[in-house]
């Protein structure tokens, strides 16, 4: 699996062509792997550092190469999302969670409520500022969410390949899903291997339905983007997808 990650420096969040002139944002939620010293591995394993269950593997070098080919602006995190899920609000218990899947996170295990107050603090916050700033200088652009997920989950094999996945605004994955098969031979499917029942929407609930924006979640089985090549391929395909799934989401916007 390929291990590319953004910037780990003191930034917990990076922003990539902040000029970019689509009406576009792109989102990485789960861009990183990287564990600040302090937390002592949340006393993982190395192999558990940089599984699934860490972030998203294959996502962060898809949505910058879909940021440069669709010349959008990309926010990312850049901390494990087993330290803090940016895509989780505070009160959720998977924002900071003590066991993910299979994977116990010892760290994790005896939190306080001031210890989640105090991540919560320094990296959901400093997220969804930038994230917010982002917007408000596109204020047009539709919110567009990047993640992979594994092909086996809990022991069960995933035969979805993409999935497009919305909340209660289904404008542009309505568009996405309508011309699918004009893009992709992959297997597309709305709101799968989750859905706005899992949480798995708080970016798009936070940051595109009180402003009215098209907005979607992009799934993609991580074994389908684990090199350098398929990353790329698969930015090319989705960019070109999303463009064409854009100019209907956006007649949509205007008669809403």
């Amino acid at each position: 699996m390929n291990h590319e990650q953004p910037l780990k420096g003191r930034n917990v969040v990076e922003v990539l062509n902040a000029g970019g002139s689509a009406r576009i944002v792109v989102v990485c939620e789960h861009a990183s792997h990287h564990i600040p010293e302090e937390f002592q591995n949340l006393g993982l394993t190395r192999s558990d550092q940089e599984s699934h269950a860490a972030w998203d593997p294959g996502a962060f070098p898809v949505a910058r190469m879909m940021s440069q080919r669709l010349d959008a602006p990309l926010v990312a995190s850049c901390v494990s999302r087993l330290v803090y899920d940016c895509n989780r609000p505070p009160n959720a218990a998977d924002a900071m969670p003590a066991r993910s899947e299979i994977i116990d996170v010892p760290g994790n295990a005896q939190l306080t409520q001031a210890d989640r107050a105090a991540r919560a603090a320094r990296f959901y916050k400093p997220f969804c500022d930038t994230l917010r700033q982002t917007l408000q200088n596109k204020a047009d652009a539709m919110v567009v969410t990047v993640h992979s997920f594994t092909p086996v989950y809990h022991g069960k094999p995933r035969n979805v390949e993409i999935g497009v996945l919305h909340d209660a605004d289904t404008r542009l994955a309505d568009a996405m899903i309508n011309c699918a098969e004009k893009h992709t031979r992959h297997v597309v499917r709305r709101n799968a291997p989750y859905g706005p029942q899992d949480g798995v929407t708080h970016t798009l609930k936070v940051h595109a339905l009180p402003q009215n924006r098209p907005n979607v979640m992009l799934e993609v089985r991580n074994d389908l983007i684990a090199t350098p090549s398929t990353q790329a391929a698969m930015a090319d395909m989705l960019s070109g997808w999303l463009e064409e799934a854009a100019e209907t989401a956006e007649v949509a916007a205007c008669k809403s």
